[in-house]
């Protein structure tokens, strides 16, 4: 009598390339391989790139600040320090006088008869009045000298080294220089005019004050040449 044959045993090498543990080793390869790579993107920059690199974002953004800061304090239709600008320019100048003992003049000069000539021929002819009327100015002074408008019809100049009689000389002749100027609008020729205040700037300046004085300075002589038209 035959014996019937018991269950086979297990083929040993089907079941080792089909079994586990030939695949784990292949696993813990590839782990290793990403290990290693996030290893690798951990790896700090080189510190002297990294502050070049923020150095000229630095630089690029101080210069941003710098122009904006100008725009800022630039009248736009003039090309000139708006009053903020001019301010800054005035407290800048009270400090160095009194730091190195010298001395300067502040006039402040308006505009006369510009609103009838607004009214009467339009925003661009008044415009084209206060182009006129700094360039007259700026023919006046010298180029350390400083020149800002400080609001729509006045007009502020910053002038070192002068005296009282020097200043008070010069605010004579800015008037003369913008009563000469004439203009053409519709076939209407139209002058304008200018009355100046002066405030002298020595050791003991307040730039506030000077400048109120100096205002108030104008508005004396505006009413003097309302008068002396007459």
């Amino acid at each position: 009598m035959k014996k019937k044959a018991g269950p086979a045993a297990p083929n040993a090498s089907k079941g080792r390339s089909a079994g586990v543990g030939k695949v784990a080793p292949r696993q813990t390869r590839g782990v290793n391989r990403q290990a290693v790579g996030s290893r690798a993107s951990l790896t700090p920059p080189d510190p002297k790139s990294v502050i070049r690199r923020l150095r000229a974002q630095l630089a690029r953004a101080l210069a941003r600040i710098e122009q904006l800061q100008d725009s800022a304090d630039t009248d736009f239709l003039l090309d000139i320090p708006n009053r903020r600008g001019f301010e800054r320019e005035l407290d800048r100048c009270v400090a160095y006088i009194k730091r190195y003992h010298a001395s300067g003049a502040l006039i402040v000069l308006d505009v006369d008869r510009l609103k009838p000539i607004n009214d009467a021929f339009g925003h661009a002819a008044g415009d084209q009045v206060l182009k006129s009327v700094v360039a007259a100015l700026t023919q006046q002074v010298r180029s350390s000298d400083i020149i800002g408008r400080l609001g729509g019809d006045e007009f502020g100049l910053l002038l070192w080294n002068l005296t009282e009689n020097d200043a008070r000389a010069k605010a004579a002749s800015l008037e003369q220089a913008v009563d000469g100027l004439t203009f053409t609008f519709g076939g209407s020729t139209v002058t304008a005019g200018a009355s100046a205040g002066v405030a002298l700037l020595g050791l003991h300046a307040d730039a506030e004050k000077a400048l109120e004085e100096a205002d108030r300075a104008m508005y004396v002589r505006k009413a003097q040449r309302r008068h002396e038209t007459k």
